[in-house]
């Protein structure tokens, strides 16, 4: 009898067509030829929630017609589908188009700041870490207490960062009205742009991969972009501001928007990732 579990068994259900052959990638990705020979990507997630929730994400992106995600199958408890996409090199061209492409995203919009994906769950996930999807109409107060506040308090109760410390962080929190620059519609947002979702494709074009995606502030997203470096960013920026220009003083608040993804880091991965959040904290407050 088939073992429907099988990565091949799960793409030829959620696509339709037959599985011709499996190759394992590790221990959480296969790659599974389809009979009309397209390749697709068997992802094994953190549960059912996070697959639902990329599924979501990768879908809401795809609906605004401006970036390119690969197309996802489904999910299926733990697991999901995708196309494979292609890899080859990053190019001046191929940023300056993506840039222009994430504004034509990020003007899609989202219902509210915190909204989840049509499908996706509330109870979401950034990478490995919980990301809840909370819905609120003022931006600052939104982002506190829904982005930074919860991983600050992680750090803090795990000993990563002293209370001492995460003084700093709350007195940002507190300044958030005045620090966050001309108030901004929702965006429609990746949510976890760093360079590593973002492929660049053998067809010159720039795919975007594992979204946290959620409505958020469009420069989020931008400061993510810079925080682990991208290729041709400047080229990036180029293009998005070609098509949508950003608001006075953006550059100031790029420290502001990466303090929430520090603070991922550093409930995760520990107390390098806290000092930068904090040398954050202190430039902020600085200003």
């Amino acid at each position: 009898m088939a073992d429907r579990t099988a990565p091949g068994a799960l793409a030829a259900r959620l696509t339709g067509r037959l599985a011709t052959g499996e190759r394992r990638l590790s221990g959480t990705l296969a790659e599974v030829t389809l009979d009309d020979g397209r390749v697709v990507v068997v992802k094994l997630g953190d549960g059912p929630r996070a697959a639902q929730a990329e599924v979501a994400g990768l879908r809401w992106l795809a609906e605004a017609g401006a970036v390119h995600v690969p197309t996802a199958y489904g999910h299926d408890g733990g697991r999901l589908v995708i196309d494979r996409v292609t890899q080859g090199a990053p190019s001046a061209a191929a940023a300056v188009r993506f840039g222009g492409a994430l504004a034509v995203l990020h003007a899609a919009g989202a219902p509210a700041f915190g909204a989840p994906p049509p499908g996706g769950p509330r109870e979401a996930y950034i990478g490995r870490a919980p990301m809840r999807n909370v819905s609120g109409a003022d931006w600052p107060g939104w982002y506190a207490e829904h982005r930074v506040l919860p991983y600050l308090r992680r750090a803090v109760d795990d000993g990563t960062i002293r209370p001492a410390e995460a003084a700093l962080v709350d007195r940002v929190c507190e300044r958030l009205p005045e620090l966050a620059g001309p108030a901004e519609p929702p965006a429609r947002l990746h949510g976890d742009l760093w360079n590593g979702n973002v492929l660049w494709g053998a067809d010159g074009r720039a795919w975007l991969i594992d979204p946290a995606a959620h409505g958020g502030h469009r420069e989020t997203d931008l400061a993510m972009l810079a925080l682990f470096g991208c290729p041709h960013l400047d080229h990036v920026l180029d293009g998005y501001r070609r098509t949508a220009p950003l608001a006075a003083g953006w550059a100031d608040r790029v420290g502001l928007h990466q303090l929430f993804p520090l603070l991922v880091h550093a409930a995760l991965f520990g107390r390098g990732y806290a000092e930068q959040a904090l040398a954050v904290a202190r430039a902020t407050l600085a200003r």
